[in-house]
């Protein structure tokens, strides 16, 4: 089989010097079969996990239809807008728009939150050719007339199932809907749950869909491996762990924001060098986290999977998953951030008992198991253990769970004789209004109509616990959305 060239693709030529300055010759599989589609004008609908080359399988052919067309630009409009769901990506796409159109002569800029909106103003005052944004800080200067998007003939809209996990799903129907009709619009996603189907499905036409390895969620370079372990001893595994040599560049995840900078303070009082990296951080601060982890002066750095997305850093040798995360489609994008670009990488995870259900999920969705490197499963956590509830102390702070006793067999026996025992003045109860006298029968009929209501209301109620439980990462993202929306 022949492989393409992008100098075979049909790139102007300010584009292909700047590939060939940068050394790059050959397109990705995304790259070879995004960018003729691309530059053909159709919509396209692509599927491609994180680290495989999909920013320069948009931008390439995006700039190169921007130059082509060289129209002038309106006052406070954008030729294209690229939607993103944080601050590091948006960032991460507008480095990548400056270096492969530096001979272009195209404006771009990015506009984001967590940053005073003065200077994106200003930048947008005479209008750019493309945009660059979050959408809550889009949307702001929208509603305050600084930005118009009535003239962008491109959209791209780029991490879409973190998109929605955000809960940024309605700020993204606003922004499509004051778009142009006729426009060319595309979706990357690392992966494709209904609702970004769904999604896709409302601002695509007639799209050509491309995949990359659609089955195989997980990049084949990696190597997985899980600890089992208690959730009080993981700190002293990750510091054994960290004494290697060959752990040399890592990302460690954590749950939550307390966990990062938790986890990170931990290190550095062991000699380890790391930054801790989330949303309550201001951007300088993220900005500088990650400065000194690309050159390599922090060893380590301490993220959660909201700020961490976007993250562009070569050669991470080490993901760690210091904690799992509830929702399998994270896994994919945290151990994305090493084996970019054809590279190899390792992702460990440590799993403690409360975790288990949620590597059986990961292990379901990746159709693959991980290799088991210490430790056994914990008996109660097995087949028939209980998920954690989403949104409960368990699942945030499965720390606590796991002490001594917390989930133990004998407490879970008597978890299951509780209800028995409680069933019998349940019972009793029931047996009180057959002994009470015999209404009459008007009461007897509205009593039938009352238990008719009643009965409705239990089987709407019964269907919603029953439809949850099949649909709890959806539930999730509405109630988190907000939390991760002003983060963005």
């Amino acid at each position: 089989m022949t492989t393409i060239q992008f100098s075979e693709l049909g790139l102007a030529e300010p584009l292909r010097r700047v590939l060939t300055a940068e050394n790059y010759t050959t397109p990705t599989p995304i790259q070879a079969q995004a960018i003729p589609v691309l530059l053909d004008g159709r919509d396209v609908l692509g599927v491609a996990q994180t680290g495989t080359g999909k920013t320069a399988a948009f931008a390439l052919p995006l700039l190169h239809k921007l130059a082509e067309a060289n129209r002038p630009v309106a006052p406070r409009s954008a030729q294209a807008l690229i939607l993103a769901p944080t601050r590091e990506l948006a960032l991460q796409i507008g480095d990548s728009l400056r270096t492969y159109g530096r001979h272009l002569g195209l404006r771009h800029t990015v506009i984001m939150g967590g940053v005073k909106a003065g200077g994106q103003i200003r930048a947008m005052g005479r209008g750019v050719h493309i945009l660059v944004a979050t959408p809550g800080r889009l949307l702001d200067l929208v509603n305050q007339r600084q930005i118009r998007l009535d003239h962008a003939a491109h959209l791209v809209l780029d991490e879409a199932d973190r998109m929605l996990d955000m809960g940024f799903v309605r700020d993204v129907r606003k922004i499509v809907a004051l778009l142009p009709k006729a426009r060319q619009s595309l979706l990357f996603s690392a992966t494709m749950p209904a609702d970004v189907a769904k999604l896709a499905g409302e601002i695509l036409h007639n799209p050509v869909r491309i995949e990359v390895s659609p089955r195989k969620l997980t990049a084949e370079r990696i190597d997985q491996s899980v600890f089992f372990v208690e959730a009080a001893s993981k700190r002293d595994l990750l510091h054994r762990l960290l004494k290697g040599a060959d752990l040399s560049r890592v990302i460690v995840f954590t749950r939550t924001k307390h966990g990062a900078n938790k986890v990170a303070r931990q290190l550095e009082q062991t000699g380890v060098d790391a930054e801790a990296l989330h949303g309550n951080k201001s951007q300088a601060a993220r900005q500088k986290a990650l400065a000194r982890f690309r050159s390599g002066e922090a060893r380590v750095l301490v993220a959660t999977d909201i700020a961490a997305r976007g993250i562009d850093v070569d050669d991470v040798s080490h993901v760690i998953n210091y904690e799992l995360p509830n929702e399998p489609e994270s896994y994919v994008h945290r151990i994305g951030r090493t084996a970019r670009a054809g590279a190899g990488g390792i992702a460990l995870s440590f799993c403690d008992p409360a975790e288990q259900a949620y590597l059986r999920d990961i292990e379901k969705l990746t159709k693959s198991a991980l290799t088991v490197a210490e430790g056994q499963p914990a008996a109660q956590a097995g087949k028939g253990a209980r998920r954690p509830k989403n949104g409960s102390k368990a699942a945030k702070r499965p720390a606590q769970s796991a002490k001594p006793g917390a989930r133990g067999g004998n407490q879970t026996a008597e978890a299951v004789k509780r209800p028995a025992q409680a069933a019998k003045p349940a019972a009793q109860r029931r047996k009180q209004p057959a002994e009470a006298a015999k209404p009459s029968a008007p009461q007897a009929k509205a009593g039938r109509s009352k238990g008719k209501t009643h009965y409705s209301r239990g089987l709407l109620a019964g269907l919603a616990v029953h439809s949850s439980g099949g649909d709890a990462p959806l539930k999730r993202r509405r109630r988190d959305g907000a939390r991760a929306r002003h983060a963005a």
